[in-house]
């Protein structure tokens, strides 16, 4: 985990959380993810570089896999000891803190979400259909309840 922003985090709860997702989904136990906190000045930079959005936004998966491909197989070849590369999650704190607000919700809880929904993207959960997203939006609360948190 990287953190290039200034916003109190819990590091420790949201590596806890990241396990949980992975092991929850039955993720390889060499699974590597990446989660960065930035700013809202950078999630506005990745964005538009990314999704060619204007402004911030609460969070960014980035897979390495291609759509279409299997998040949760290992590469050709790949043994036991090779970890499993997801991708990267980018999360801007400042963003969720000020979104926890106008909603009404925990700011951890908020956090919480945000590694969740990311994490699950990664491994290749999306919310194009709604079928898609109920799909997706249930995982989220299964994983949160789990932790104690509650999913908005």
């Amino acid at each position: 985990m990287s953190n290039h922003q200034d916003f109190s985090v819990d590091a420790d709860a949201l590596r806890a959380l990241a396990k949980a997702v992975l092991e929850d989904e039955d993720m390889p136990s060499s699974t590597e993810v990446g989660i960065m906190l930035v700013t809202d000045e950078d999630m506005a930079a990745h964005n538009h570089r990314f999704l060619g959005g204007d402004g911030p936004t609460d969070v960014l998966a980035l897979p390495l896999a291609p759509p279409g491909v299997e998040h949760r197989a290992r590469p050709a070849g790949a043994g036991a000891g090779v970890p499993h590369a997801l991708g990267d999650v980018i999360i801007a704190p400042g963003y969720v803190r000020g979104q926890a607000r106008r909603l009404g919700t925990a700011y951890d809880d908020e956090m919480a979400l945000m590694v969740a929904h990311g994490l699950l993207h990664l491994i290749g959960y999306d919310h194009e259909s709604d079928s898609e997203a109920e799909r997706m939006e249930s995982r989220e609360r299964h994983l949160l309840a789990a932790l104690g948190m509650e999913r908005r």
